[in-house]
């Protein structure tokens, strides 16, 4: 009998709680603020590539304060080897300014409050409010959003769809590691061009048609 989204959750989270065990973002950081630089430069990039740049640039710079007072070219000639690093200098030293200015230098705890700064959209301020507050969000990119409509969870075409979905489906208390179950199964086994599935444990419960 074919699971029920609901269903499938459970098996999930017991199958893909096993292989990640405590599950945690990948990107490197010692503060909400890091984390908020790390993600703000992940657009587009590998969270390989924005931990080779963000040692160099949290060494000069590891806070909000420190950032804030550098000058623009000091800041791209740190993030240079990132993609689009023109507009992403631009806003993490937005952001750092905005900071100081209006929150103490501190990263505030609502999405509201991040989504209004500069270069922050919706799947970067719930990844703070996860990864940074442990908050009960659902940051979705395309590995979730991927993995997330395969399996049968969903069937959206939206992130923003995909995530409403999966946050009627994920009990509440599992939602911050559900996060990183799906991301780090599409990120390594379940990827958008050559999927894994002669070693994927969930294609006893995968809808994905040409699963072998």
């Amino acid at each position: 009998m074919k699971q029920t989204p609901a269903e499938k959750i459970i098996l999930l989270n017991e199958v893909l709680g096993a292989r990640y065990p405590n599950p945690k973002s990948e990107l490197l950081f010692a503060s909400p603020f890091q984390l908020l630089v790390a993600t703000i430069l992940a657009a587009q990039a590998t969270d390989k590539q924005v931990n080779v740049i963000t040692r160099k640039l949290f060494e000069v710079a590891p806070d909000a304060e420190s950032l804030s007072k550098m000058e623009l070219e000091e800041v791209k000639a740190l993030v240079r080897s990132i993609n689009y690093f023109n507009n992403k200098a631009k806003n993490i030293l937005e952001v750092s300014r905005t900071l100081v200015k209006q929150y103490n230098g501190q990263v505030p705890e609502t999405r509201e409050a991040l989504e209004s700064l500069p270069g922050v959209g919706r799947k970067t301020a719930n990844v703070v409010l996860s990864s940074a507050f442990r908050q009960p969000v659902m940051p979705v990119d395309t590995h979730v959003h991927r993995v997330s409509n395969r399996i049968g969870l969903v069937k959206t075409e939206k992130p923003e769809h995909t995530e409403t979905e999966l946050m009627k489906i994920i009990p509440e208390k599992w939602v911050i590691d559900f996060h990183h179950y799906l991301l780090l199964h599409g990120r390594y086994t379940c990827k958008a061009k050559n999927p894994q599935c002669a070693t994927c444990p969930l294609t006893f419960i995968c809808d994905y048609p040409t699963k072998s």
